[in-house]
């Protein structure tokens, strides 16, 4: 029996396994991963994902291999490095990479400790965070949102999905636009799923169809999630939402970020000092997926295939964290970074 359980993440003692998001909404896949490589691979091909889930993961990759090599603090730093690397837009895998490093002088054991009480950790803080959310929405509103921020990206509901789920359960009713979200499709292949599983109303837009749909005056609201929030409050979340708040803000459509504290990043200034990874080139060329690969581009097309764009706070009317919801004066005072 696992240890610790999430929708997409199962903790044992020695190994954990996830859910293949790949492969979903066709398959409910899991793969056992037991080793930093295995886990680096999973995380590159999107197998894992989502900036929380990912930095618990990690965590506990780390503590297991801290426990299979005791007293090479040398190795686990080497390890803790690499893991480091992989996704270097994402802060909260820098977090949690940070909180099991201070514990290494204590060894395997507290290792592991912490890395599970960072999986508890995320729980409460998802739940606190969508809870506020919830409470920003209004019966019947249509909401936009965009990629995957619910329960398949970290270990409780969810982030700005996460508000969605409270407020339905609170008798609420909604009715969701979501972006299929190129060029991985998280929208439409994971949120829509979720959505479903939720019981709550949707619809699958095109990203391009969003200012349009805005335009026709059907959404309400815009919640999205974060990889990165700045001390001044700009904010790093999958390619397409510095798109959403343009478009939102010329239409007068509110715009919520929806994050732990832990996506907070006070030492970093300013959305300028985002590092943003760029993907392969072959996503915007094709597609690969359970059944086989599409490819509708020239094989030397040549691409620029950024992984996250940046949000200015200019473009925010609030930001929804656990430790409240932050508006632009509140944020100027640094309010979201202690």
């Amino acid at each position: 029996m696992p240890i610790l359980e999430s929708r997409s993440l199962r903790l044992y003692a020695d190994s954990l396994e996830y859910l293949d998001q790949t492969r979903l909404p066709q398959a409910e896949q899991w793969e056992r991963c037991d080793s930093p490589e295995a886990w680096q691979l999973a995380v590159k091909r999107l197998a894992i994902r989502g900036a929380p889930l990912i930095g618990l993961s990690a965590a506990f990759v780390l503590a297991q291999y801290a426990a299979r090599h005791p007293g090479q603090e040398d190795k686990w730093q080497w390890v803790s490095d690499r893991l480091r690397a992989t996704r270097p837009t994402a802060v909260n895998l820098m977090y949690c990479l940070d909180a099991l490093e201070a514990c290494f002088a204590q060894g395997p054991a507290a290792l592991a400790g912490r890395a599970a009480a960072l999986f508890e950790e995320d729980r409460e803080l998802c739940q606190r965070m969508a809870e506020r959310g919830a409470d920003l929405l209004v019966e019947g509103e249509r909401v936009l949102t965009h990629c995957n921020t619910g329960a398949l990206a970290t270990a409780g509901v969810g982030t700005a999905i996460g508000a969605l789920a409270v407020a339905r359960k609170r008798g609420m009713t909604l009715h969701v636009y979501v972006n299929e979200t190129r060029p991985l499709l998280q929208g439409g292949r994971l949120t829509a799923w979720e959505m479903a599983d939720l019981d709550i109303p949707y619809q699958l837009i095109a990203d391009s169809m969003a200012a349009s749909l805005m335009a026709a005056g059907k959404v309400d609201k815009v919640m999205v999630g974060a990889d990165r929030i700045c001390a001044n409050g700009d904010f790093a979340n999958k390619v397409g939402t510095y798109m959403l708040a343009v478009v939102a803000r010329y239409h007068q459509v509110p715009f919520y970020v929806v994050a732990p504290y832990t996506t907070v990043d006070p030492a970093c200034a300013t959305g300028d000092d985002i590092p943003i990874e760029q993907r392969d080139a072959a996503e915007i060329r094709g597609a690969t997926g359970a059944f086989g690969d599409i490819v509708w581009a020239p094989e030397n097309a040549p691409v620029w295939n950024p992984s996250f764009d940046v949000t200015p706070a200019s473009l925010v009317t609030g930001w929804v964290l656990d430790t409240g919801v932050f508006d632009a004066a509140a944020i100027a005072r640094g309010e979201h970074c202690r």
